[in-house]
């Protein structure tokens, strides 16, 4: 005998069964419309969300745009910079990636990497951001406090292994560096290894440690009075980390890295810091780097110890 559920219902239970039934059929399509993603105006920002900056790269650059990014809330509240770092390299692989908007580098884009980004139909835009001047710093209790550029070319490449070698004491040279993903490592080792000169192929010394970060220098450095190592100079404590003053050659003056010094060009170390855009920026892009080079901020550079561009241009 077939079961039939429905012959065994009183007429007001049917009828009530088929109301619901009915009910949840006009349901549906509220339901389904709720599973729908927002829809996006024409520039892709969903409508009535907040506009998003992607901002990845340079550790020595990560600090700056933190607070470049937290300053900016209060002048566009609608816009969020995400930021993040891991390295000039990852930055401007993100960038040729197409996968940020902003890619921070405290050294400028090789020809290698404008190359694969135009492959890749991107065209790099170059904006000068900030100036930094590389600290080189050793021990508090390290008796050396000037050194020339040959020196320390000697020293990073492993042509002087004892301080006593550079007027120190008579013990070990500890060499400290950035990883190769770091701008600030191929910087110094363009600038200062290989001398300036694109000719030079000298590499660092295979005994050099190379830290992921700037704490991983100063850390390390902190607790060994025989390492050396460099950094950006907003990111130098001089109450736990000694700063050599560097001539180009022993003929010339040693000067100690300072804001005056690093924008007069004093300094011999000093370089500029980047942002990198894919094309002409434009929106929310153009007006957020428009503020960053603007007065107010490079106020934020200053206050971070690192060099504003002179007049903020």
């Amino acid at each position: 005998m077939k079961n039939n559920y429905f012959a065994g219902l009183t007429p007001w239970r049917n009828g009530r069964y088929l109301l619901l039934l009915a009910a949840l059929w006009l349901l549906v399509p509220a339901l389904l419309a709720s599973c729908r993603p927002p829809e996006s105006d024409a520039g892709g920002a969903v409508a009535g969300a907040s506009l998003a900056i992607q901002n990845k790269g340079s550790d020595t650059l990560v600090n700056i745009a933190l607070a470049w990014a937290e300053a900016y809330q209060t002048v566009a509240p609608e816009v969020t910079v995400a930021v993040t770092g891991g390295g000039s390299g990852t930055g401007i692989a993100a960038l040729i990636n197409g996968t940020v908007d902003i890619a921070n580098a405290s050294r400028a884009m090789k020809e290698s990497e404008i190359e694969d980004a135009q492959a890749n139909g991107i065209d790099p835009i170059e904006h000068v951001v900030a100036i930094d001047a590389l600290a080189v710093i050793v021990h508090p209790d390290n008796p050396v406090s000037e050194l020339t550029i040959v020196q320390l070319a000697d020293m990073y490449t492993g042509r002087i292994t004892n301080w006593q070698e550079v007027g120190g004491l008579d013990a070990p040279i500890v060499l400290l560096s950035r990883e190769t993903n770091s701008g600030t490592h191929v910087y110094f080792l363009e600038e200062v290894v290989r001398l300036g000169s694109s000719e030079n192929s000298d590499i660092f010394a295979p005994q050099t440690l190379l830290m992921p970060s700037s704490v991983g220098i100063t850390s390390e450095l902190r607790r060994n009075p025989n390492a050396i190592g460099y950094d950006g100079l907003g990111y130098v404590d001089p109450a736990h980390e000694k700063i050599i003053s560097v001539a180009r050659t022993v003929d010339e003056p040693f000067v100690a890295p300072t804001v005056a010094t690093a924008s007069s060009g004093e300094y011999p170390l000093s370089r500029n810091l980047f942002m990198y855009t894919a094309g002409e920026p434009e929106g929310i892009i153009a007006d957020y780097l428009s503020w960053i080079v603007s007065p107010v901020g490079q106020e934020i550079v200053a206050q971070l110890g690192f060099v504003p561009l002179t007049g903020g241009e």
